[in-house]
């Protein structure tokens, strides 16, 4: 940029801001910026003209009195003025006074973007440059709308000065950013992919900034940019330092560039070509190799360079997880850093080999360091880095190691920060179940968990244990010996009398043989407890005590005095009380057999995953449950133990969580299991949505018909009152987008909603990211409907949320009701929601399904047309031949039939046009129509409002390989949604 030369100094301004600083007060400040104000005001409105020097000098004024606090209500014009000036000061001024304090709604917009086109038309670098900082600065959807098909031109033109091409790739970069949809590169995209071959470095540095976030929302596009990214990284490693002297940072080549480059080649899988992915293989040694040399200054600004790209070269390593060499040589390079002085290095290697754990290729690499990590653990000073080697031991964790780990977790969850107990907890429970081989160390694990951290152990841990012990035999004695014991202790934490009455009210007598655990003595050993106990556990005692009169009859009167005493009997907590009258009167009246049928030992769970697996996966939020899945790949098992069930009957914990799948087809839509095969069990990677069973994860649904529960709504009701099986709220799901709105329906929307006017089950969508996968079933006027969401990359979706809107009139129509999905849906994993629909009256529109997410950063907004049409709602009626042209003739108005003539679409296979007509919904009438080869059919369409009948009628003619479609039904706008979905079908 030209200097400012000496002239150009303002000394009004000085004077002007020696005054503000001189004041005393906050009154004589404001006395003084008022009178020059009063001074500004009337040089602007005078009849001298100003020139350019005075002009540029009180807009200055105004922009330092407004950088003060104070509002500014005049002089925007004459700032637009100044951008019109030949000289290069008054313009800067002029942009910068617009940039800070204009806004996009301003009337003075246009005469702005007027002078900025002028300036780009120009050709003059400099006065180019500020006009691009100027648009970047304000990033208005204005700005974008009227430059951002003009800047690419710029960016790529051929007498473009470097100056100006590195300001227009920022500029775009920044609109890209605001509004992406406005920012279409089409013809523009393999020219700016080229820049990465420019000479400047300091164009390239700006443009792969551009080319990054361009990727991240559309890889396929531009994946033409990883060889050159390869290709420009090679040359700038094996460069020397006096090479690129003006791109030389403390004797390290470009790094700011070389860490990007790094970070663009981590948008794509590994190259397919074997030369380049050789190249890059090459960088990458050289990057470990030369962090392994001696360093060329002591300064830290050079360790800070080195260690940047080192890093960044690791996280792409990690990231191909191809390179079992590099791999190894990447953990080992971190092993160094372990027990670094600079305590961010420590951090950073700790959370980089945390996802080197996961990997098959350098697991053991990792597990060498265990010893260094535990003393991290106890040793460091910052709780964060202590977080992070928590979290390394408990991803290096495996069957040779995990007694040793388990063990130092729990001693230093005694001194642990209050602020990561509860997930240490978590992880340990996750830790001893896994890899228990000896379930007595299991149960004195998490006895051992309970009595060091009970107040951080959810009930989810406390759960599990009692699963694993109800489901396994061996062990059941000994918890019921351990926690006895544990019991005995004078300062007992709640969650210990939970799991000590629940196993000793099952398998109490397994110790009762003993005089030291006779029957009485487990009684009063409970009991003494129950006073400083909560309500529900002391619910769960009462059970635990009725438990005991069927296990030990002699206790039965011992039981039922405490159970008849006035404490328990007129309880002011009503749960309490029903409980203690029940069991009382249940005791006192039911014979021996009845009372042990009814309190016999409760059976095993069912297999499922571990509720607690799925507590620290939301617990650590987005891009932290990485670990424990590919331990899972790399141990080739599951969890031990059983599934979710609560502790008392009505408790019951279902895992929301969502398992990866290696395959692209998430959802197992593509091919049908086939008939009579097992329904998938619940440790199967992904729901199989077209299993008979149905989907597995809600626990109110019916296997065979999960619309069995569903009931029209009663009188008082308006609504849809369906109770979805699902724990969360029922609302639609409210973005977490702010105001962005939602994106209009794909081209392709009104084509899949036709692929599903014959079926409810299927793929409705699916692209590289998602796949969105379908059941649906219909009674009456009723619909259920499950949609899953399947992550097709190994990148965790954030901000993950779905929302269902009826436009226009089809609010009075349908009503719909949509559960809440999770947030955040893990690589290769499949989240679920319940949709619930009530059709009120006959519709024309389908209802709209908008998806948003942030996948590598970028948002994705999708809206589909949801597949609920008007025949969903048929209720097939069988007619005879006299009964259905009776009616026929009755339906004789106009406007009550609709009739379309077509070509065929397909091949005319009479079994296929049947299975299409019975999946319409209508019941296909046999030998009613004089011509065999013609279709009737018959149906009533069931609504809130009215039920319409329609008949349908379809003539083939093969040899014309045409067909005619007539609809006759007691609506008109009826016939013609019918006849213009139907048709579409054949």
């Amino acid at each position: 940029m030209p200097a400012v030369s000496k002239g150009d100094g303002m000394r009004g301004l000085a004077v002007f801001i020696s005054d503000i600083r001189n004041c005393k007060s906050k009154e004589a400040e404001i006395k003084r910026i008022n009178k020059e104000l009063a001074n500004i005001r009337s040089k602007f409105k005078g009849d001298k003209a100003l020139d350019g020097y005075s002009k540029k000098k009180y807009v200055c004024k105004l922009l330092f009195i407004f950088l003060l606090g104070h509002d500014i209500d005049f002089g925007h014009m004459e700032a637009v003025n100044l951008l019109s000036s030949n000289k290069y000061t008054e313009k800067q001024i002029g942009y910068l006074f617009i940039s800070v304090l204009v806004n996009s709604n301003s009337e003075l917009i246009r005469l702005i973007n007027n002078a900025i086109k002028n300036d780009l038309a120009s050709r003059n670098p400099t006065f180019m440059c500020l006009a691009l900082h100027c648009i970047a600065n304000v990033g208005s959807r204005e700005m974008a709308e009227a430059f951002a098909g003009e800047i690419p031109r710029i960016l790529v033109a051929g007498d473009t000065m470097d100056s100006v091409k590195q300001s227009a790739a920022l500029c775009l970069l920044r609109l890209y950013k605001t509004s992406p949809d406005l920012v279409l590169m089409g013809e523009w995209t393999s020219r700016v992919v080229h820049l990465l071959n420019d000479q400047h470095m300091g164009v390239v540095t700006a443009a792969i900034s551009l080319i990054t976030c361009l990727s991240q929302k559309n890889p396929e596009e531009f994946k033409t940019c990883v060889s050159l990214a390869v290709s420009r990284l090679s040359r700038i490693v094996s460069s020397a330092s006096t090479d690129l002297q003006d791109y030389t940072y403390y004797f390290v080549p470009a790094p700011w560039l070389s860490c990007k480059l790094l970070r663009l080649l981590q948008c794509y899988p590994p190259p397919e070509d074997g030369a380049v992915k050789g190249r890059l293989v090459e960088c990458l040694e050289t990057i470990l190799n030369k962090a392994q040399e001696p360093p060329k200054s002591k300064k830290v600004q050079h360790s800070n360079a080195k260690n940047a790209i080192l890093f960044e070269a690791i996280s792409l390593i990690i990231h191909y997880d191809s390179e079992p060499n590099l791999l190894v040589r990447a953990c080992n390079q971190l092993g160094q850093f372990l027990q670094h002085r600079e305590t961010n290095l420590r951090y950073l290697a700790l959370e980089s080999m945390c996802t080197l754990a996961s990997s098959e290729f350098s697991h053991e690499a990792v597990k060498t360091h265990i010893e260094t990590v535990i003393s991290a653990l106890k040793t460091e000073r910052d709780v964060s880095v202590r977080q992070r080697a928590a979290d390394l031991l408990y991803a290096m964790c495996d069957r040779s190691n995990a007694k040793q780990i388990v063990a130092e977790m729990l001693s230093y969850l005694e001194t642990a920060d209050y602020s990561i107990r509860e997930e240490m907890v978590l992880k340990v429970a996750i830790l001893a179940e896994k890899y228990a081989v000896d379930y007595s160390w299991y149960v004195d694990t998490i006895l051992n968990l309970i009595r060091i951290a009970g107040d951080y152990v959810s009930e989810e841990v406390w759960y599990r244990v009692i699963q694993i012990v109800i489901n396994r035999d061996d062990v059941q004695g000994y918890a019921a010996k351990t926690v006895f014991e544990a019991l005995q202790a004078p300062a007992c934490h709640e969650n210990m009398v939970k799991v000590g009455g629940y196993i000793l009210g099952e398998f109490g007598n397994l110790i009762a043989g003993d005089p030291r655990s006779s029957p009485l003595i487990q009684f009063n050993l409970l009991h003494s407890k129950f006073h400083l106990c909560s309500v529900p556990t002391r619910a769960l005692l009462l059970s635990a005590y009725i438990k005991f009169i069927n296990l030990f009859p002699e206790t039965k009167s011992t039981i039922q005095e405490v159970l008849r005493s006035d404490s328990q009997i007129r309880n002011s907590d009503v749960e309490l009380q029903q409980r203690a009258v029940e069991y009382l009167k249940l005791s006192s009246i039911a014979s021996t057999d009845v009372l042990a049928t009814v309190l016999e030992e409760m059976p095993p769970f069912p297999e499922r995953e571990s509720s607690i697996l799925a507590k620290l996966k939301k617990k650590k939020g987005p891009g932290a449950v990485s670990t424990e899945l590919e331990e899972g790949k790399r141990d080739g098992g599951e969890l031990n133990g059983g599934a979710e069930r609560g502790v008392d009957a009505a408790a019951a914990i279902a895992s929301n969580a969502s398992t990866p799948s290696p395959s692209a087809d998430l959802l197992g839509l593509r091919s049908a299991p086939p008939v009579g095969s097992a329904a998938p069990s619940a440790s199967s990677l992904l729901v199989d949505v077209f299993s008979e069973a149905g989907p597995t994860a809600p626990s109110g649904v019916m296997d065979d018909n999960f619309l069995s529960d569903l009931e029209p709504p009663s009188e008082a009701s308006d609504s849809l009152l369906v109770e979805a099986p699902s724990d969360s709220d029922s609302a639609p799901n409210s973005s977490s987008f702010g105001s962005e709105e939602s994106a209009p329906p794909l081209p392709e929307s009104d084509e899949l909603l036709n692929k599903f006017v014959c079926k409810n089950n299927g793929v409705l969508f699916e692209n590289q990211l998602l796949q969105i996968g379908i059941k649906s079933e219909y009674r009456q006027n009723l619909g259920r409907m499950y949609l899953f969401y399947g992550n097709k990359t190994s990148v965790q979706f954030v901000s993950f949320s779905t929302s269902v809107s009826c436009p226009g009139e089809l609010q009075s129509e349908l009503n719909i009701q949509a559960k809440q999905v999770e947030p955040q849906v893990e690589g290769g994993a499949q989240v679920q929601q319940v949709i619930n629909i009530e059709c009120l009256a006959d519709f024309l529109e389908a209802p709209l399904l908008n998806i948003k997410f942030r996948y590598g950063g970028a948002l994705q907004n999708i809206t589909l047309k949801l597949p609920v049409t008007i025949n969903k709602f048929f209720q097939p009626t069988e007619m005879s031949s006299q009964d259905f042209f009776q009616r026929w003739k009755q339906l004789n108005l106009p406007q009550q039939e609709a009739q379309k003539i077509f070509k065929a679409k397909n091949a005319m296979d009479s079994e296929v046009l049947k299975a299409k007509l019975l999946g319409l919904g209508t019941a296909l009438l046999e030998n009613v129509d004089p011509n065999p080869e013609n279709f009737v059919c018959a149906g009533v369409i069931q609504t809130k409002a009215q039920q319409v009948g329609c008949l349908l009628r379809l003539e083939p003619n093969a040899q014309a390989q045409m067909y005619r479609l007539t609809l006759r039904s007691s609506k008109d706008t009826v016939s013609r949604r019918l006849c213009e979905l139907l048709s579409e079908q054949f």
